[in-house]
């Protein structure tokens, strides 16, 4: 059996106030749930979360706990894969649910009319963000998962603006007060 490769968000620039990354680790899909509660709670619109990782990682049970933390069913979500957008308007913001897997190109990523998502009170949730990280708004949340045993995750959260620090401080006190995962150190710059 090989070994899955761990995939890391790429290197994007960070203001000075920008926090050191959050390290987690889940050890089910309820936990990864929990934490995308946690930071959909603390959203306040237009956010983009970049999301990475091999599949089965949980990318998509990420966004579930967003949507949930936005006050939508969590049920509605489903991976996009095939439909490359999913929007769900049932919460207190608007979710779009994107998925990149499938772009080849970036005159296929135009054509999916991403880049409009980024104005206004959306958030945007992208899978496979790697694909598209050109077109990516320079402050944006990035999450990376990657297996780490068969039931568990390793998760890296990091901020690369402003707006997205703020987020996911208010996102670590909120799950500071329901989370249950395993703690790391902080990892250095």
């Amino acid at each position: 059996m090989t070994k899955p490769t761990k995939v890391t968000p790429p290197t994007a620039r960070r203001s000075a106030a920008s926090s050191l990354p959050w390290n987690l680790v889940s050890t089910s899909a309820q936990q990864t749930d929990r934490l995308g509660q946690a930071i959909g709670h603390a959203l306040r619109g237009g956010e983009t979360i970049a999301l990475y990782g091999p599949l089965g990682a949980g990318k998509t049970a990420l966004v579930r706990g967003l949507a949930q933390g936005l006050g939508a069913l969590p049920t509605s979500v489903t991976s996009p894969t095939f439909v490359m957008i999913h929007e769900y308007d049932q919460g207190r913001l608007p979710l779009a649910h994107v998925d990149l897997y499938r772009i080849g190109s970036p005159r296929e990523l135009e054509s999916t009319g991403l880049t409009e998502y980024f104005s206004g009170k959306t958030v945007t949730a992208i899978e496979w963000a790697d694909k598209g990280l050109a077109s990516l708004p320079h402050d944006r949340i990035e999450i990376a998962l990657n297996h780490r045993a068969e039931r568990s995750r390793t998760i890296l959260l990091r901020a690369t603006g402003p707006k997205s620090e703020e987020i996911l401080a208010l996102a670590r006190r909120q799950y500071g007060k329901t989370g249950r995962f395993a703690r790391h150190r902080q990892a250095e710059p």
